[in-house]
Parts: C-alpha cells; sequence; structure tokens
C-alpha cells in the first residue's frame, strides 16, 4: 500500500440559490469571517484559519455539495495521488493554481463511491482571528473537522480509503445477527481525532453534513441562542445532545437551501499505534445519541446531492446495496 501524506479535511463548497440569504447565516447565524467575495462566491474562514477559506459558498440555480477537500503535506504528493486515481479509472480533473481563489493546484476526483473529492497542498495565508476576540460571536466556530458521506456499498468505499489512502478507523457501526453482521457505517481519520470522513450505507452518493469544531458544549448551547434570537429557531433540526459514536456533544443546524452543518466538539485523540476501532451495533439507542433521544424524521431521511466534477451535473442517486430497518 503506498504512503499519502494527507493532512486533514481542509475544506468544502456548497451551491446555494441565494448569495446574500446564505451570507446572513453563516456570516451573522454562525459567525463565520468572509475572506473575501464576487458575484458568484464567498469564502469563509472559521477563527482557528490562518488560511483563506474552509467554506465556499457558490451560487447556483440548484443546491447541491460541490465538493469536500483535503490538505496534503506537499505538490509532489498531488502527483502520486494523481497516479493512483488514474490506475483506479477514476475521473480526474485538475485545477490551476487560483482556479479555486486563494489556492494552489489542485487535483479532484470523483472516488468510486461518487462523492466529488478534491487534495490540495497550498493555500493563500490570511490574518488568523483566533485572539481577535471583538471578532468572537454567534458559533464561534473554530475550524473543520469532519464530512459526512452517504454511499450505497459501503464495504467496497471503506476499503477503498483504508487501503488506498490510509485512512485509519476509529469507530464502526454493524447490523445483523452476530454470526451474520455487516458493516453500516464508518468513522475513518487522518489527522488524531475520530473523523474527517464518516462513511454511511444510505442511498447515494449524498452529503449529509459538514462538522464544524466549537470549544465546548455551552459554546453550542449559545449557538442555538444566538440563532433563535437572529430569526433562525426553525433552522435547528436536531435539538444538543450527545452522540454515542465518537462522544461529541453536538447540534444539527440548516442554511437556508438545506445544507446540514454540525457543531461538533469533545470526541477524543485516535493516534495510538495499538488503538482499536470502537464497535456500536445499529440497534442500540445509545448510538446515534447517548441519551437515547430519536432524532427527527428530516436528519435520517434528507441529504444533499453531489456534483459530477466534470460535467457539474448532479450524481444519479440509487439505493444501497445492503438494506436495514434501521436508520442513523
Amino acid at each position: 500500500m503506498a504512503q499519502f501524506d494527507i493532512i486533514r479535511l481542509a475544506h468544502a463548497e456548497f451551491c446555494v440559490t441565494d448569495l446574500e440569504k446564505a451570507r446572513d447565516f453563516y456570516v451573522g447565524g454562525l459567525g463565520f469571517i468572509e475572506t473575501e467575495s464576487d458575484a458568484n462566491h464567498i469564502y469563509l474562514r472559521a477563527l482557528e484559519d490562518a488560511n483563506h477559506h474552509c467554506l465556499v459558498l457558490t451560487k447556483a440555480e440548484k443546491a447541491s455539495l460541490h465538493h469536500i477537500s483535503y490538505r496534503v503535506g506537499s505538490e509532489d504528493e498531488l502527483d502520486r495521488l494523481a497516479q493512483l486515481f488514474l490506475e483506479n479509472n477514476l475521473p480526474v480533473r485538475w485545477l490551476a493554481k487560483d482556479e479555486e481563489r486563494g489556492q494552489g493546484r489542485a487535483i479532484r476526483i470523483q472516488d468510486p463511491s461518487g462523492i466529488p473529492v478534491e487534495f490540495f497542498c497550498e493555500m493563500e495565508k490570511v490574518e488568523r482571528m483566533l485572539q481577535k476576540f471583538t471578532h468572537h460571536r454567534a458559533a464561534r466556530v473554530k475550524r473543520i473537522d469532519h464530512a459526512n458521506c452517504l454511499v450505497t456499498d459501503i464495504n467496497m468505499i471503506n476499503d477503498w480509503y483504508m487501503n488506498n489512502l490510509g485512512f485509519r478507523c476509529s469507530e464502526y457501526t454493524v447490523t445483523g445477527a452476530a454470526e451474520e453482521e455487516t458493516l453500516w457505517a464508518s468513522w475513518l481519520h487522518r489527522k488524531p481525532s475520530v473523523h474527517d470522513l464518516a462513511l454511511i450505507n444510505e442511498s447515494g452518493p449524498r452529503v449529509h453534513h459538514i462538522g464544524f469544531w466549537i470549544d465546548d458544549a455551552k459554546t453550542i448551547l449559545d449557538a442555538c441562542d444566538h440563532l433563535a434570537a437572529a430569526g433562525y429557531s426553525a433552522n435547528i433540526e436536531r435539538s444538543p445532545g450527545r452522540h454515542g459514536t465518537s462522544n461529541a456533544f453536538f447540534v444539527y443546524v440548516r442554511d437556508p437551501d438545506g445544507h446540514r452543518i454540525e457543531l461538533y466538539t469533545g470526541d477524543y485523540f485516535t493516534n495510538d499505534p495499538d488503538w482499536e476501532p470502537v464497535k456500536w451495533h445499529l440497534s442500540d439507542p445509545q448510538r446515534a445519541t447517548f441519551w437515547g433521544t430519536e432524532p427527527p424524521y428530516s436528519w435520517k431521511t434528507e441529504a444533499m446531492p453531489v456534483q459530477h466534477i466534470l460535467t457539474g451535473e448532479l450524481m444519479e442517486i440509487t439505493e444501497p446495496l445492503l438494506h436495514s430497518n434501521h436508520k442513523k
């Protein structure tokens, strides 16, 4: 297995139908910092970011996920990754420097599950706002943390990320009786936390949510107060709670186009060489919410379509190979 220096999930790009409504939600409602914008894009960063953006909002006719993006350790890694992707017969697109504003050259692929994924090394530096406390407001988002993707062949894509790109598993969920257990979800990481990428067995390819790191549980509660006072109470989809998987404290919110954001904190270190993945069963009521409460129906069933990297068309959504009576 080739070894690749993939650092972490670094940004995502959402296609939105109304840039001004999106700006009001992300900047006014959640407190992201606007780095710059033009007629068709808004580039946002979080308080820890010394790089140009961790979230791009792009004007489009239909809402969707444009791509998620990982940072790598050197320019040479991009060429090595390209060789792997071509050997895997995946759709590949190279981006020149600044084709995505603020970013160096990059490579995009449609991964084997259909998710649009980018890899880059260099990004333009900007002012870090971590100690600019007068700019800390609303949700006080610190950094991007993970992407949660819905895929139709969980075994294939889980093995692909682990065996080809060196992702490691922190936790996983199985379904079925003990003698017939099958994989239903996995939490994979490159940085030393619970995950950069969650893979869930569902109709796909779709993206369920992008998670952003928040300091602590109290900050998440304060964010809910701010959102409600700012007129976004209906955008709070799933009330604050604690996951069994990941141990994280959370709240889920939806932007005006339906993109789902998780405000997330409280997971743990996973980089010890003898780490053993934590196993959950899909029927365990404490898996999704440690306190046992059920997620809302929309959280179980709704997710964003994703684009094809070459055509821009939305990828066809198909049923999973593994069917289950349980939901996320």
